[in-house]
């Protein structure tokens, strides 16, 4: 039975170090995907969305902001801009200057 097991296992270690880097060249290049050019990556699977954050960003960049509260998929208050260039930035909601650009966002009617 033991014997039968060991059969099916790849004889070629070439073939299995090639199959290993493929796999993790794909893994790489999906997590560079997620990542915005303002180092302020946004993952699209059921988890926290932010994975880094930004003290903030001047007003007149953004064009609506979206405060998404903690849940199921992430244990903490994510606070994610839209900016008007279309690019998405994630923000320290602890911030001050975040705090700050929330309540004009609130104020304005641009938050989602």
């Amino acid at each position: 039975m033991a014997r039968a097991t060991l059969s099916a296992a790849p004889s070629n270690p070439r073939l299995l170090r090639v199959a290993l880097l493929l796999l993790l060249l794909v893994a790489a290049s999906r997590r560079a995907a997620v990542s915005s050019s303002l180092g302020a990556p946004l993952a699209t699977e059921l988890r926290c969305q932010c994975l880094q954050t930004l003290q903030g960003i001047h007003l007149k960049n953004i064009q609506s902001v979206k405060v998404k509260s903690p849940g199921p998929h992430c244990a903490q208050t994510e606070v994610i801009a839209t900016l008007k260039n279309g690019q998405k930035a994630c923000l320290n909601p602890a911030s001050p200057m975040v705090k700050k650009i929330i309540e004009k966002m609130l104020k304005n009617g641009k938050s989602n």
